[in-house]
This record gives structure tokens, C-alpha cells and sequence, in this order.
């Protein structure tokens, strides 16, 4: 069965106050998993990477042959997907951890890039953390 999901990480500033969002759907567009919360001040790039690490260590509980991931953030995107290279410290760790989870994850994961209309879903739900600061730690 494959699965579909939507990452986002949210900061109003940069670095400012920051929110992650993900949802995931089945084949039949039925809801299996949402995350909405808050990390407190982190930058853009981080929550965008946090959101994709929270859904790699939550996906492990659904079983699946195949996710598909979509965010915004291009940088993300095509970081992970070996595109570019990770040249800030405080991403480079956050990208050595997708890795990692990516690695044992026993099915195929693909990773794509929408546009922000495309991830409203998810952006919605990052925001919603920043709103009710609800932390994730």
C-alpha cells in the first residue's frame, strides 16, 4: 500500500517562532496520521527539516510498501535527494538524521517538491502549532 504525505515547517522570522505540520494520507485519501506542533525558535530550514524527521520516526507505526512525500521546500527536497549539497552545520545534522531514518526504512521512499498551494494542508497544520504552542520535545 502506498501512502502520501505533506511536510511543512513554518517560522514567522527567520530565525523566529516555529511550528511543523504533517499529515498522511492512505490510497483512498482516508487520513492515518497528523502532526501539528511547536519547536519554539528555530529557522525556516530547520522546521522544514524537523517536520520530515517527525514523519520518518512516526511512519515506522503504519505499514506501507511506499511513501510518497511532498513539501515546499525546495531546498529540502533536493537536499535529501542528493541535488545539493548540505553546507550549514545545524542542517547537516538534521539531514545525517533523514538518512539515517531513511535507511531503515523498510520501504521505498520518494521525496517531492510542490509548490506552497500544493502543501496548504500541511502549512496549516505548522501554523497551528505556532498558534497553540504545543511543543513536540
Amino acid at each position: 500500500m502506498t501512502l502520501y504525505a505533506a511536510t511543512d515547517g513554518a517560522s514567522r522570522g527567520n530565525p523566529g517562532e516555529s511550528g511543523v505540520g504533517v499529515i498522511v494520507r492512505d490510497e483512498s485519501g482516508r487520513e492515518v496520521l497528523s502532526i501539528s506542533g511547536y519547536l519554539g525558535t528555530a529557522t525556516n530550514n530547520v522546521a522544514e527539516y524537523t517536520a520530515l524527521v517527525l514523519l520518518l520516526r512516526e511512519i515506522h507505526n503504519i505499514p506501507c510498501t511506499r511513501l510518497v512525500v511532498q513539501s515546499d521546500s525546495e531546498l529540502l527536497v533536493r537536499q535529501v535527494n542528493g541535488k545539493y549539497k548540505v553546507k550549514n552545520p545545524a542542517l547537516k545534522r538534521k539531514f545525517d538524521e533523514v538518512q539515517q531514518l531513511r535507511a531503515a526504512l523498510p520501504f521505498a521512499l520518494e521525496l517531492h517538491y510542490v509548490s506552497r498551494t500544493q502543501n496548504a494542508e500541511a502549512d496549516r497544520l505548522a501554523n497551528r502549532g505556532i498558534d497553540e504552542k504545543k511543543s513536540l520535545y
